[in-house]
């Protein structure tokens, strides 16, 4: 992706930069050179330091808590025009990142040295708007993550999960356990159930949604 094209992604994803002069801009995106990863890679880890902040362009991040036993928990998503409340949390904060983000699929970004995340945060209204309206809507969304993982049972989580993925759903039994924080047996087994009553059809890394009213009902609070 050349600089032009970076630059107009930049201004059209995150409009907080829109009301930067061209040449602050220009300079800098000169700090803060675009990079491309494939998927699976390791855009930061727990413990590590934060050294910047990242701004995707294309693609999607995860951002998980792993147990010592290695098992997942996903927090949260972050996709192109988003960007990720741990690290903003983290500069802020001046401590190391408590989670693991992975890029989902190939990703593009544009990390912002901490320099010019400080710099953007104390003298650029917008971008420090921005920012800040990350936290409560990141609070909002862990809340029902603990909401949901506290009060709810498995298969009501797994069945909400499912309906809101779309009528085929292109995944693992791996991957939907980490979604939900659980092991793949547990989730396999549910959704072996849930075939058996006719809810879904199961293919290899695909669920077809056969009843979405079924799934409903056992999604819905008891």
């Amino acid at each position: 992706m050349d600089r032009a094209k970076i630059k107009e992604r930049v201004r059209t994803l995150y409009p907080s930069f829109a009301s930067l002069p061209t040449g602050e801009l220009d300079a800098l995106l000169a700090e803060s050179p675009a990079k491309t990863v494939p998927a699976e890679t390791v855009i930061f880890d727990e413990e590590n330091p934060c050294t910047g902040f990242q701004l995707l362009l294309e693609g999607t991040l995860r951002v998980v808590k792993t147990a010592p036993n290695g098992r997942e928990l996903q927090l949260y998503r972050v996709v192109p025009g988003d960007a990720c409340v741990l690290t903003s949390s983290c500069l802020l904060g001046h401590a190391p990142y408590s989670a693991r983000g992975i890029a989902d699929s190939e990703t593009t970004l544009v990390t912002l040295p901490a320099p010019v995340f400080n710099k953007l945060i104390s003298g650029h209204e917008p971008f420090r708007t921005y920012v800040f309206s990350l936290f409560a809507d990141r609070i909002a969304e862990l809340m029902q993550l603990v909401e949901a993982v506290a009060f709810q049972r498995l298969d009501q989580r797994l069945a909400a999960l499912l309906l809101g993925k779309g009528k085929i759903v292109h995944t693992t039994h791996q991957q939907l356990a980490d979604e939900l924080g659980s092991v793949r047996e547990i989730v396999s087994r549910l959704l072996r159930g849930f075939a058996d009553q006719g809810l879904v059809g199961l293919a290899r890394e695909q669920i077809e949604i056969l009843d979405p009213g079924g799934l409903r009902s056992i999604a819905a609070p008891s």
